[in-house]
């Protein structure tokens, strides 16, 4: 099975990571690297990453997703991350990840919130 798999939902753009442990280095570099790769395939302004399936994974994938966001950003896709594992979002808030990147709790809510203004929009 392929470490990531994506798939589209209107205009939105679905990563899904597909490894319940994401911890062995040389994985860590292919995983960053095919999420990297998936920016240009962008071709709405729209991306969202699924960890769902993501159980543990160390502190240097983490860094890959926070590389993703930002080239995401540098591209102007819009990024959302969505069902991310109870322990997974401990570390991501002892990182003080929630401030950074824009989670959501499940597919269809992170969809839903591509489409909701701010509050003066």
């Amino acid at each position: 099975m392929p470490s990531i798999s994506t798939r589209e939902v209107g205009d939105v753009y679905i990563v899904k990571l597909n490894d319940p442990k994401i911890l062995d280095q040389s994985q860590i570099e292919q995983i960053g690297y095919e999420l990297l790769q998936t920016v240009p395939k962008v071709t709405s302004n729209r991306m969202l990453l699924n960890l769902g399936t993501v159980a543990f994974m160390s502190s240097a994938m983490i860094g890959k997703i926070v590389q993703l966001n930002k080239k995401a950003k540098e591209a102007g896709i819009d990024l959302r991350i969505c069902e991310i594992t109870k322990g997974v979002m401990e570390v991501f808030n002892l990182m003080r990840l929630h401030k950074v990147l824009n989670i959501q709790k499940d597919e269809e809510s992170a969809i839903a919130s591509f489409d909701k203004k701010g509050w003066f929009g």
